[in-house]
């Protein structure tokens, strides 16, 4: 997801026609196939829904993602499913219902509600620490939740995200999920590099995260910091290569990216 590429950005599987299974059965499915998220497609019980979804890691079930929202959308609609709504998506999950526009082209979804707190010192300390920055190349902190909790810096630089060798297991016994964003120069493909690390998840590093970005959009769109329209890169680090396009259009910011199918088949299960 979040490319065009096939073997770039960042997989999702999905699990069509999954409504005999059961919690377990699906969180075993999603450590067996090791991806940073796993989806199951069921029969929709909110009206207006056409679809609902559940999305688990590695280390258990999420109420909201956003690139297996944009894979599972994918999935459906290459595989016949058809929208009460031409051109919009309605998934139901765990936050509630997510649309999605769906015009033949990029899927983009729209960002659910983030609830911002201040990223407290002690916090902000130790994060500091595990990912080996010096205090002078944070700008601002938040901690951002859309279902996911973030606890975001903002860098001075993009150069400074992607030079980040962060201390997993530090993060992973202090079970924080960080996100980190940096400005890359005037004039380059990308406004801005981010990078997600969720080790308690399972997920030491995640190639390109929906959540974290449209979090990060509606803090820094809303502060005046990044434009209404704007283009995030994320899985640099790992050779992946994703885009995420970030529009906010009045109250609603949209997450959108290209998606490719690279593998079709049959899950026995």
């Amino acid at each position: 997801m979040f490319t065009a590429v096939p073997l770039r950005g960042n997989p999702v599987a999905v699990v069509l026609d999954a409504d005999d299974l059961g919690a377990e059965e699906m969180a075993a499915t999603a450590r067996w196939t090791n991806l940073s998220e796993t989806t199951f497609v069921l029969t929709p019980t909110e009206p207006g829904a056409d679809y609902c979804v559940r999305i688990f890691t590695p280390g258990g079930e999420l109420p909201f993602a956003g690139h297996p929202t944009l894979g599972t959308a994918h999935a459906w609609l290459e595989t016949g499913g058809v929208p009460a709504t031409e051109g919009t998506v309605v998934q139901e999950c765990g936050v509630g219902l997510v649309t999605l526009r769906h015009d033949g082209g990029r899927l983009a979804f729209a960002a659910p509600p983030v609830q911002r707190s201040a990223l407290d010192p002690a916090t902000r300390e130790r994060i500091v620490a595990a990912l080996g920055l010096s205090g002078d190349t944070v700008v601002d902190a938040q901690v951002l939740e859309n279902g996911p909790r973030w606890h975001v810096l903002r860098l001075d630089a993009a150069a400074t995200v992607l030079a980040v060798a962060p201390d997993l297991a530090a993060l992973a016994a202090a079970r924080l999920d960080v996100g980190l964003v940096g400005p890359h120069p005037a004039g380059a493909p990308a406004q801005v590099e981010v990078r997600a690390f969720a080790p308690a998840l399972g997920i030491p590093e995640d190639a390109v995260t929906g959540s974290l970005n449209a979090a990060v959009a509606q803090w820094l769109q809303g502060a005046g910091v990044l434009p209404e329209a704007y283009v995030a890169a994320q899985g640099t680090a790992l050779g992946r290569a994703g885009r995420v396009h970030l529009t906010r259009e009045g109250a609603t910011t949209w997450v959108g990216g290209d998606t490719v199918s690279v593998v079709r088949g049959t899950v026995v299960l």
